[in-house]
């Protein structure tokens, strides 16, 4: 007791400037232990959108903004759970609804414990209605337990090179721990959209199932020309937030807005803005190139993005004296350039024997 005294009477009696001093130093590592904490990770009422514009086939990003910071992601979470149940189950499964997957708080299809229901209606009330109780139940159904197959959700995101996102949970309730970027989710959507089943089921305006009926809550399905998917997502810790995908020509551009209060006015124009300035090209795998009098074409098709108003110029460089050539032997590279220099290179195969 008298030492503390003697510590507190030590500072009392400490000049006014050191005492300034000290008070600053403790305020700023205060503030410095803050910023650390929350560094990179961003709640909605602190007002950032993130935004982010990708063509669905080859990854390339069209727009972004914010595109990196950590942010909640609401019921654009599904968008995981369903590929999962997707790519791992069959559909046709009939199941009973346990106990946990009733009563599940926030958007629901209102199962019942004990109801039968097939997987089919679960996944397409988990994506049209964004049941949360429906993500319950398909996650008991494909693992045992929430727990377990909030596990498979995070090394599918670690496979996919979402590596800074992380899900606690298969609906999206608020949880500190369950957070995203825009780029992470734009690479799962686009990954997820290149299902078919999942495709077909984010497209879907209305549907009439086995056991359940739905009509999606998805606007830019109605309301944008092409839009084919995918997700919309709110919670007040969230935002709103909507993933969407639209498909004009040859070119499918997906979108991703969080935190974006008016999330269907401004993917419209990230869209509108995307499809007006950029272009899809494609070379086809049986497309032939000449390269010293030997003809070649790629092993593969090959797509990539240019501005609307570029100039594309291609060039076919030999990799060394054509003698003695097989059909399939590597004979030249194929350089692509756009008005910004080199956009991609990919070797050509000889198609003849020579």
């Amino acid at each position: 007791m008298h030492l503390s005294k003697r510590r507190a009477n030590s500072f009392i009696n400490l000049p006014i400037m050191v005492k300034k001093c000290l008070l600053i130093c403790c305020t700023a590592a205060i503030f410095a232990a803050f910023i650390l904490v929350g560094c990179n990770t961003v709640e909605a009422d602190s007002s950032v959108t993130a935004e982010i514009a990708m063509e669905l086939s080859t990854g390339s990003v069209l727009e972004e903004s914010n595109a990196d910071i950590r942010m909640p992601m609401a019921s654009t979470t599904k968008i995981m759970t369903a590929l999962i149940v997707i790519e791992e189950n069959d559909l046709n499964d009939e199941l009973i609804v346990d106990d946990a997957a009733v009563g599940v708080e926030g958007s629901s299809i209102y199962l019942k414990y004990g109801e039968k229901i097939d997987v089919r209606d679960l996944v397409y009330g988990l994506m049209m209605r964004s049941g949360n109780d429906s993500a319950v139940a398909l996650a008991i159904y494909n693992s045992g337990s929430v727990e377990d197959f909030v596990e498979k959700m995070n090394s599918k995101a670690r496979e996919l090179g979402a590596l800074d996102t992380n899900f606690s949970n298969p609906n999206g309730l608020p949880d500190d721990n369950h957070y995203t970027t825009a780029r992470d989710l734009c690479k799962i959507a686009c990954y997820a959209m290149k299902n078919e089943t999942f495709s077909e089921v984010v497209s879907t305006k209305n549907y009439n199932g086995k056991f359940r009926s739905y009509t999606n809550k998805n606007k830019m399905l109605f309301n944008y020309d092409g839009a084919n998917g995918v997700k919309t997502g709110y919670t007040v810790k969230a935002g709103r937030c909507l993933v969407a995908s639209a498909k004009r020509g040859d070119m499918d551009i997906v979108s991703v807005v969080l935190n974006c209060p008016d999330m269907y006015e401004r993917t419209t124009d990230i869209l509108d803005s995307c499809f007006k300035a950029y272009k899809l090209i494609e070379i086809d795998e049986n497309d032939v190139f000449m390269s010293d009098k030997v003809l070649c074409k790629p092993s593969k098709s090959i797509r990539f993005v240019s501005k609307t108003s570029e100039n594309v110029n291609f060039k076919v460089s030999t990799y060394k004296d054509l003698k003695n050539i097989r059909r399939g032997d590597l004979v030249a590279k194929l350089e692509i350039y756009g008005q910004n220099g080199l956009i991609l290179s990919e070797n050509l195969y000889s198609i003849i024997d020579r």
